[in-house]
Formats: structure tokens, sequence, C-alpha cells
């Protein structure tokens, strides 16, 4: 479903992603980890079509994401750490709009927008505009219009990022119940989050991609109980230096 091949990223002397190639198959739940910095945005812009690769290429379904961006974010979900929210739309209006532009028929749009009402714990707040609306609520918004097109990719970075625990759980069990249906690509902090969802790990590092397991296969190949261990192992806090 998902093929990276060779991805190279450059940002004049910066070279941010260097020669990174992965498969993700149709209905794979995948966690997608790295310090701040480490490139994770940079490589998900380029698999949502968002951002160019310096060299390389992604396949989305077969398709090439650079020759067919518009067909490719048809096929995809993106929520970005910070939903691109119009403040002074309801909330219903807001996903009104995003059915629009995701090329959702005017005759089925009624029942998408209350399925993702529903799927997400808006219908409380429909009617209320989204500037008077909580972080949180305003993240299950951006999930909300990540899957109101039923996409064949769901990419999320930071998915349950200002929700309370009520509200990670209700994420998590929203992602969980996608399992098989569409492929999902979860980037977080959150790695208890990771452990809970995700069946295989892509791990980063200063733009290369250093793990690419099975949950299972890497806490045996690091010899460690939670991917807590793992992450720290592979990613040690070096003296004097803040990653943030």
């Amino acid at each position: 479903m998902i093929i990276a091949q060779n991805i190279s990223k450059h940002f004049g002397k910066i070279e941010a992603l260097k020669n990174i190639s992965f498969e993700i198959g149709k209905g794979e739940i995948v966690g997608f980890l790295g310090k701040n910095g480490a490139g994770k945005t940079t490589l998900m812009r380029i698999l949502t079509s968002y951002l160019s690769p310096t060299s390389g290429k992604v396949l989305i379904a077969g398709r090439d994401v650079e020759r067919n961006p518009l067909a490719i974010r048809r096929k995809i979900g993106y929520l970005p750490e910070n939903p691109p929210l119009y403040l002074n739309m309801t909330v219903r209006e807001y996903l009104k709009f995003a059915a629009r532009l995701k090329d959702i028929p005017a005759r089925e749009t009624r029942a998408r927008i209350d399925k993702v009402l529903d799927d997400c714990r808006l219908l409380y707040v429909q009617n209320r505009p989204i500037a008077h609306l909580s972080k949180g609520y305003k993240q299950r918004i951006g999930i909300a219009q990540a899957i109101i097109h039923e996409p064949e990719v769901l990419i999320l970075d930071e998915p349950t990022s200002g929700l309370d625990p009520v509200q990670i759980q209700q994420v998590r069990k929203l992602i969980k119940d996608i399992e098989h249906k569409r492929t999902v690509l979860l980037s977080t902090h959150i790695l208890s989050e990771i452990e809970q969802i995700a069946r295989r790990i892509l791990i980063i590092n200063r733009g290369e991609l250093i793990k690419d397991r099975p949950m299972e296969g890497l806490l045996k190949d690091e010899g460690a109980a939670t991917l807590e261990e793992v992450f720290l192992k592979l990613n040690p806090p070096q003296a004097g230096r803040s990653d943030d």
C-alpha cells in the first residue's frame, strides 16, 4: 500500500532524510518513532504529497505520489500535529467543507458527517464554533476530517495530543477498529500508546531509518521489556544537548 524508495530530502546544506526505504502493506498499523528533529514530520509530508523529496520515490496503492498528487490525497487521510482548522466555522460546517474538498458526493455528505461526529464523540458540540472548543475537541475534529472520506491510508501525527485519558482511550479504540481495513502510520511520543496499537515499528534517527521490525521481534532483539527501553537504548541522551 505504501512504498518508499530511497527517499532523501535536503534543506540547503541540511540533509533531513537519508536514503529511506520501506514498505507497508494493506491493513497494517505501523508506529513511527524518533526524537524531535529526527525527520518524522518531513517524511510524513512527503508521503502525503505536501512536500517533494530531493530524490527517491513514494508509491501509494501503486501510484507515484509526485505524479498523481490530487488522486493520492483522495486515498490518504492526514492529521498533522496541529490540525488546520477554520476557527470561525462550527464543527458541522467545517466537516461539510472538508467533505467538499475531498470530493464526497453531495448525496453522501450528511451521512458521512453524522458518522464521523459519532465516531469521534463530537455530536454534543457539532453546532458550536471551533474557536470556543478545547484543544482536545480540536484534535478530534482533526481526526474527523482525516477519516471523513474513508481513506485507504491514514497518517496520524500525534493524534492524542491534548486529550484527556478517556479521550485517549476513545481514539485508540477508533484506530484499532480500522485495523485490517486501512493502512495506518502513527507517530507519537507516547510510547505506551504505540505498544497498544501498532504491530510493527519504524524508528528514525537523524534522518536515517535505523529500525524496521515487528513489535515482538524488536523487543526480543534489544532484550527489552518495553518500547520505551528500546527507544532510550537506540537514542541515548547526550550530555549538554537538547533535542527539543
